[in-house]
């Protein structure tokens, strides 16, 4: 009995051992079978299969066609699944990580520094003939809201929207990539929920305002005499918004318009493809750009388009936010809490206050009359 225990851990050894040679010996046999098959077939066909495809020999036509993005023949719902190497990518993140990015950025430098200079030289824009102490009601509680609610989703989703083209090389070095992860993740996910308050903004912006920024006579001489911007004592006569603030109304709601359609787009993939539509009419007015556009083309492009127009409106808006918040005294207050002084308006928008005068409308809360 004894000797019967002793052997038998030796035989589960065995046993194991067995096993694995056997084990191996398949796989080698397996190997070489495949080896001398391939061997046979080689010497059969020459490196070839039968109808001129491609066997084990390197077909350089092949793979040029498969690096440039051609499609071949899937049984999947996905056709897009037949384009092994989608060569387009490294044409768009050549463009994004390049040119755009680095212009991107220098859009927002010399913003930034010209603004400066600005303020250095001009100083605050005063209101000259002093605070007369009487208010008049600028905006109301809902032009306030809207102001607000579209400004301060653009704000969400301009920073966002930079840290994603960015961030990765100025906030990894400070904060590490695991807040930076956070910081990113947090700030995708409101940038596609606050594009919404961002579009429904926009809709009421229209609402509201379209019609005091239809253009009038006055805008142009507000033009030539540049705004008032640059010299004391110059006062262009100008309506409810002037002709500064209408080109910000106008760039706000088409170029807006374009960044939500985009923006949308890449929430949605594969669902919208406006590209071949829009280069097959500017191809009707002396334009030769690609009409047959892939469903990743269409996105690459779309991405592309909306980081441009985000760069180029936030570029405005920083112009939009420092002469409402810095550069022209008495200004916040007409979104701050919708009334303004009353020599503040007769400087900047001396043709609403007449129309007010002429209207009867009064001011608002017993804050004296315009």
């Amino acid at each position: 009995m004894k000797i019967v225990k002793a052997i038998q851990p030796i035989s589960f050894v065995c046993a194991a051992m067995f096993l694995g040679l056997l084990a191996l010996g398949v796989a080698g046999v397996t190997v070489a079978g495949v080896t001398f098959l391939d061997g046979a077939a080689s010497a059969q066909s020459g490196g070839t299969v039968p109808g001129n495809s491609v066997g084990n020999i390197s077909d350089s036509e092949l793979w040029h066609r498969i690096r440039r993005g051609e499609r071949g023949t899937v049984s999947l719902p996905d056709r897009q699944a037949g384009v092994m190497i989608q060569s387009e990518g490294d044409n768009w993140r050549a463009v994004r990580n390049g040119p755009v990015s680095f212009y991107g950025a220098w859009l927002m430098a010399m913003t930034l520094l010209v603004l400066l200079l600005f303020f250095l030289v001009r100083g605050r824009i005063r209101i000259e003939s002093g605070l007369s102490g009487r208010e008049v009601e600028r905006f109301n509680g809902l032009e306030r809201f809207t102001h607000w609610m579209t400004a301060g989703s653009f704000v969400v989703l301009g920073l966002s929207g930079l840290n994603m083209l960015y961030g990765r090389y100025v906030f990894i070095p400070l904060i590490g990539p695991e807040t930076f992860s956070t910081l990113t993740y947090y700030g995708k996910l409101g940038h596609n929920f606050l594009g919404f308050a961002f579009m429904a903004g926009l809709v009421l912006i229209v609402l509201l305002w379209v019609r005091d920024n239809m253009p009038s006579r006055a805008d142009w001489d507000w033009i030539k005499r540049g705004g008032g911007m640059f010299f004391l004592s110059v006062h262009p006569p100008a309506h409810k918004f002037n002709a500064g603030q209408k080109f910000i109304f106008w760039l706000t709601v088409l170029v807006g318009a374009s960044i939500s359609f985009s923006g949308i787009s890449l929430m949605f993939p594969f669902t919208f493809e406006p590209f071949a539509g829009t280069f097959a009419v500017m191809n009707m007015i002396g334009f030769d750009l690609p009409t047959t556009l892939t469903s990743m083309q269409e996105m690459q492009l779309t991405q592309l388009w909306h980081t441009v127009l985000s760069m180029a409106m936030i570029a405005v808006i920083l112009a939009h936010i420092y002469i409402g918040w810095i550069g022209m005294e008495g200004a916040y207050d007409a979104m701050g809490h919708g009334y303004v002084d009353e020599n503040w308006a007769r400087e900047h928008h001396s043709l609403w206050v007449a129309e007010m005068k002429q209207g009867g409308d009064q001011t608002g809360s017993g804050k004296g009359n315009a």
